[in-house]
């Protein structure tokens, strides 16, 4: 591996958020000052930190993946051995990786209209494939996650080495 590979997939999400979060608050700073002090708004404003928001979703969903950091019940894995506890999070990492590709499919379906139609947004007058590209890009992220986080819990579950759980919320 590359140390360039190795910095994108240790902190490529994180990047991304950045990038997005840093543009969401600089886009809804500079709309709020013009409306509260120019009494004038744009729409362009309201849709770049709308799209903002939504590239801001799916790449946390991807990055929570990583981390296993969504939501869930664990309760059962306190009570079970550790080579259930990686066959179970190998289980639903497969059912989330069979749910994440057809979802991939069917949102890559209204990114590839938008672009045979060349539909625009309103306010940017951009073409529309940019922001609906956020579904299928954050699924894309989420796969590559699960396919990392089910070869390493293979591999933790072949040397005998306890699963990654991820950070815990509250203990």
């Amino acid at each position: 591996m590359t140390a360039l590979y190795k910095a994108i997939d240790k902190n490529g999400e994180r990047w991304l958020l950045l990038m997005f979060y840093v543009m969401l608050v600089g886009t809804m700073f500079i709309e709020v000052v013009r409306r509260e002090v120019f009494s004038y708004s744009s729409i362009w404003g309201e849709e770049i930190v709308r799209y903002c928001f939504i590239y801001l979703a799916w790449i946390g969903a991807a990055a929570a993946v990583k981390e296993r950091g969504h939501i869930r019940i664990d309760v059962i894995m306190n009570y079970i051995g550790p080579r259930a506890k990686a066959l179970l999070y190998m289980f639903g990492d497969i059912a989330m990786f069979v749910v994440a590709l057809i979802a991939l499919y069917w949102s890559w379906e209204s990114v590839h209209v938008s672009w045979k139609f060349q539909s625009v947004s309103h306010g940017l007058r951009v073409g529309m494939y940019f922001f609906l590209f956020a579904v299928p890009f954050g699924f894309a992220l989420v796969i590559f996650r699960l396919v990392q986080s089910f070869l390493r819990d293979l591999n933790d579950l072949r040397h005998g080495r306890p699963v990654y759980e991820g950070d815990k919320l509250f203990d």
